[in-house]
């Protein structure tokens, strides 16, 4: 939403605000309807934007789509180049090995999140089996759900690893982590996070192969159909969805399918 403050803006136009430009696809006035242009002091919602820039970015209209997505890329840049500088070194297990070479490091501080108590449990108990005469593994905090900001913070304060079990974390948790420097390991069966800790305490940890999101959908309503099963009808959130994509369903932040 935005106010004009000099000149005349048009549905069509090229505009940019903040990190985002787009071509203007609709203008609708305060009262919901449709408009072809505002002028000076008239506040509209803008349609057609890439992403939706902060509060009192200032909004511009460009001649050239080229020129509006070149300042576009650049302003991102920056914006990203800061956020990467503003984030704090925290512990990973990549570098925990080092830690405890330099003698320094005396106690591995994880945060445990799973689908139910018994593996939470038990995931801490593996875990902290592995403790050493020189590094002690200490779960400071164990609990049900997926993993949310306050564990995010909790591990930023306490400079701590988070490790979920079927779950998954919540998205502003995970803008969060990104943001503080934070790692977070997801695993569905026990003996893989073990394992890795373990390989992490003796620096043969392998590269970790990173998984990457492609999109997001929330389930609306489900169909049942006899020839082909279990029908979801969902809405796209974020990215998109494409045929060959594998998928998790996750119900109140638990994995409960896995598949195609």
């Amino acid at each position: 939403t935005v106010i004009v403050q000099k000149g005349t803006l048009h549905v069509g136009d090229i505009v940019l605000a903040g990190p985002f430009y787009g071509r203007v696809r609709a203008l609708k006035n305060d009262r919901g309807k449709s408009v072809r242009e505002a002028g000076p002091a008239l506040p509209v919602e803008v349609h057609g934007l890439s992403g939706v820039p902060e509060a009192g970015a200032m909004l511009v209209v460009l001649e050239d789509e080229k020129e509006a997505r070149r300042i576009s890329e650049e302003r991102s840049f920056d914006i990203k180049t800061k956020q990467t500088k503003g984030v704090a070194r925290h512990l990973t297990l990549e570098s925990l090995h080092q830690r405890i070479q330099e003698g320094v490091f005396k106690e591995l501080k994880l945060i445990i999140k799973a689908d139910v108590q018994g593996s939470a449990e038990a995931l801490t108990q593996s875990l902290e089996k592995l403790s050493t005469d020189k590094v002690r593994l200490h779960v400071i905090h164990g609990g049900i759900g997926g993993v949310n900001e306050s564990d995010v913070m909790l591990a930023a304060a306490s400079d701590a690893i988070i490790i979920g079990f079927h779950v998954k974390a919540e998205v502003r948790a995970e803008q969060l982590s990104e943001e503080e420097g934070v790692e977070m390991r997801f695993y569905n069966i026990i003996y893989e996070a073990v394992e890795d800790v373990q390989k992490a305490m003796e620096g043969l940890l392998e590269p970790t192969i990173q998984e990457v999101s492609e999109g997001r959908a929330a389930v609306r309503k489900v169909f049942r159909s006899s020839k082909i099963g279990t029908v979801g009808g969902a809405s796209v959130l974020k990215g998109k969805l494409s045929r060959a994509n594998k998928v998790r369903l996750f119900r109140n932040q638990a994995v409960i399918f896995e598949g195609k």
